[in-house]
């Protein structure tokens, strides 16, 4: 990781910590970029992953500091979109939960050849995906915890807007970003593996 991947962080955690809609709520949602590039910067040097690796992992977590400065039901840009797809709602966190798939997918991928697990690199087509939807699952079961304990004052941070199948949605999207990724990236994330080798 980079002077300037951590200059980006730093800049753009400052900007979406200065007058969110509601400091609650950014803090609950910013507590997953946070925990990233807190790994991140702790494993830089034991474990340095590739560019590629860093580059979708910064991205994710300059997603969740907009979403989460903005809420992410009302993010201003997605508002504007509503009218070009036809849409009342507003679909950053849908974008969000498609990188909640797309990132880990290839931190996943990374680890499981760089450590050697499979002899049969084969395997990642399915083992990467399923883990990247149990992580959206897992993170589907702390939004739900969060409703119980907040009730009413958890509409913001779920961002369902009247979507009563918002977290099977996000799951999907989640699925779909680490298809994608699998399927665009690997062999350039391949190419970055072997330079690390």
């Amino acid at each position: 990781m980079s002077k300037i991947h951590i200059s980006v962080f730093v800049i753009v955690l400052a900007w979406s910590a200065v007058r969110p809609y509601s400091y609650g709520i950014w803090f609950l949602d910013a507590i997953p970029a946070l925990a990233i590039f807190a790994a991140m910067i702790i494993t830089r040097r034991r474990f340095p992953l590739t560019p590629l690796a860093t580059g979708v992992l910064l991205a994710l977590c300059l997603l969740i500091l907009v979403g989460a400065h903005y809420s992410f039901g009302k993010v201003p840009l997605f508002d504007w979109l509503k009218p070009l797809f036809g849409t009342q709602r507003n679909n950053f966190d849908k974008l969000a939960h498609f990188f909640q798939g797309f990132s880990p997918a290839i931190v996943f991928r990374e680890v499981f050849i760089r450590f050697g697990v499979f002899r049969d690199r084969r395997w990642l087509i399915a083992i990467v995906p399923a883990l990247c939807l149990a992580l959206s699952a897992g993170y589907e079961l702390v939004e739900w915890a969060a409703a119980m304990i907040l009730k009413d004052g958890a509409r913001d941070f779920l961002a369902m807007q009247g979507d009563p199948w918002d977290a099977q949605s996000d799951m999907a999207f989640a699925l779909g970003g680490a298809l994608f990724s699998l399927a665009v990236l690997s062999r350039w994330h391949d190419e970055q593996i072997e330079r690390l080798n």
